[in-house]
């Protein structure tokens, strides 16, 4: 995370977003009076809220330990090539 003050943040806030877009990393700016705020992509925003509803939503996390399980010992559904085809719209 980079940190910066409000200050140089205005000063140089075209780059500092263009760096938080194609680097992935966010931006803390820090304030003197009042709370500091972060500055980060939509895209790492979105991502970061579907992490979340995972961790928070109790019925995927079995399914998930269980999808890993069966992937590491090949037990897993394996779907023919024709339904393959099908799901990729092929």
């Amino acid at each position: 995370m980079i940190e910066v003050a409000v200050n140089v943040f205005r000063a140089n806030i075209k780059s500092l977003v263009d760096n938080a877009l194609s680097d992935h990393v966010p931006i803390r700016v820090r304030r003197r009076a009042g709370k500091d705020f972060i500055v980060m992509s939509m895209e790492d925003w979105e991502r970061d809220q579907e992490t979340l509803y995972v961790l928070q939503n109790s019925s995927l996390s079995p399914q998930i330990a269980e999808s890993l399980s069966t992937y590491k010992t090949g037990t897993g559904y394996t779907p023919s090539a024709e339904q393959l085809n099908e799901i990729n719209r092929i």
